[in-house]
């Protein structure tokens, strides 16, 4: 696909990109939608054709000839480690003597993290970006297109070429100002902060918290985390999707930007989350323990992330999809979006009338959710060194 001054192609993954033009258009903002974190995926094996992720980068290269706009896409083979489903989709249109598989996936692999999915240099790029995603679907055969966890900034984009768009939710803490945890607290009301307040003392008794980030990730460290997260996965998703290499690559060329919080029992880790920094935000992305502790994953997960967000100045943590437990620890719902391009006609009508029903249901559930956020309402007296 080309014009006299945008021309359209496919890379052969990330990695093959050079990294200053790739980062030229997603900026530094998103560690997921950097070069360094997507080639990691690719090069540690986790990311690949044989895993169902078959890195197919679509391009638009401007008049300079250089990047004008990248977008991280992958063929897919199945629906596994995408986090918003559409499994249902695929038994339909299969039981109509269609082929689901293989389809193309706008994402970053593994995390339900919203961010851009159309990286500009030039924003004026992005209507070649879609068609050329667009065009990739058709001229492959593929079934559809899917852009998963797109900013609301970015899906006027989408809708403007014609995509479908389905909206989700999930729970965010969002940073109104606080100079410590205990402000935080005080935002909330009392029954609620005096839950919180025992939930913390009695996860962390007789353990030791530690933050971990840049030199501090060593492969002893590596190890030891790599228990926690295969533990978790196997329970989770039957087959962990990252490899250990992966965790090595990280901690080696974006330590500065990974936080990982331990729990120690006397000197010995027995739990741990792992976290990415961006500009503004604290990514939540992995947990695991080899031992079963009251409140702990909320405490390394939600509570200890909240402290750094304050101590860092970020905006925001995003702890990962799902999760309405997240809702009584001061994460309120929020919506996602996802864009879907499906060329038959049929189908398209099919998942467009679903799509209605599903963000009406949606949007009834966040109102109905966020009347039950646990932060002072406007009657509510304010703290005054209430008892925990």
């Amino acid at each position: 696909m080309s014009s006299p001054t945008v021309t359209a192609r496919i890379a052969n993954g990330v990695a093959a990109v050079p990294p200053a033009d790739w980062d030229a258009c997603a900026g530094d903002g998103n560690p997921f939608t950097s070069h360094a974190f997507l080639s990691i995926l690719e090069e540690s094996g986790s990311a690949t054709a044989r895993a169902g992720w078959q890195p197919v980068p679509v391009i638009v290269d401007g008049a300079d000839g250089r990047p004008a706009a990248v977008a991280p896409a992958y063929a897919k083979s199945h629906s596994q480690g995408e986090y918003v489903f559409d499994h249902a989709w695929a038994d339909a249109w299969e039981r109509a003597g269609g082929r689901y598989y293989p389809k193309l996936q706008v994402a970053i692999p593994f995390s339900p993290v919203p961010g851009e999915r159309l990286l500009l240099r030039d924003a004026a790029a992005a209507p070649a970006l879609i068609a050329a995603i667009e065009a990739v679907t058709e001229q492959h055969d593929l079934s559809s297109a899917h852009a998963t966890f797109v900013t609301a900034e970015q899906v006027p984009l989408f809708e403007a070429a014609g995509w479908l768009i389905r909206q989700g939710t999930q729970f965010h803490w969002t940073n109104d100002g606080y100079a410590t945890f205990d402000d935080f607290l005080g935002a909330l009301a009392s029954r609620k902060r005096k839950a919180i307040r025992r939930e913390r003392e009695r996860a962390v008794e007789g353990l030791t918290i530690r933050h971990l980030t840049g030199a501090d990730l060593t492969e002893a460290v590596w190890d030891v985390f790599w228990r926690f997260y295969q533990d978790t996965g196997s329970r989770k998703w039957g087959r962990p999707y990252l490899t250990r290499r992966f965790f090595s690559l990280l901690g080696e060329r974006m330590g500065s930007r990974v936080l990982l919080i331990l729990a120690e029992r006397d000197g010995v880790p027995i739990a741990g989350a792992l976290n990415l920094l961006g500009a503004d935000t604290l990514y939540g992305r992995y947990w695991g323990c080899t031992e079963d502790v009251p409140f702990l994953h909320f405490e390394l997960c939600y509570y200890q992330a909240i402290d750094a967000a304050i101590a860092r100045g970020l905006a925001r943590v995003e702890a990962g999809a799902q999760g309405e437990h997240k809702l009584a620890r001061g994460y309120v719902p929020v919506p996602t979006w996802s864009a879907h391009y499906i060329p038959d006609p049929g189908f398209r009508r099919a998942i467009a009338d679903f799509l209605v029903r599903e963000r009406r249901a949606v949007e009834e559930e966040q109102s109905f959710l966020g009347e039950l956020a646990p932060f002072r309402k406007g009657g509510d007296a304010a703290p005054a060194g209430d008892a925990a």
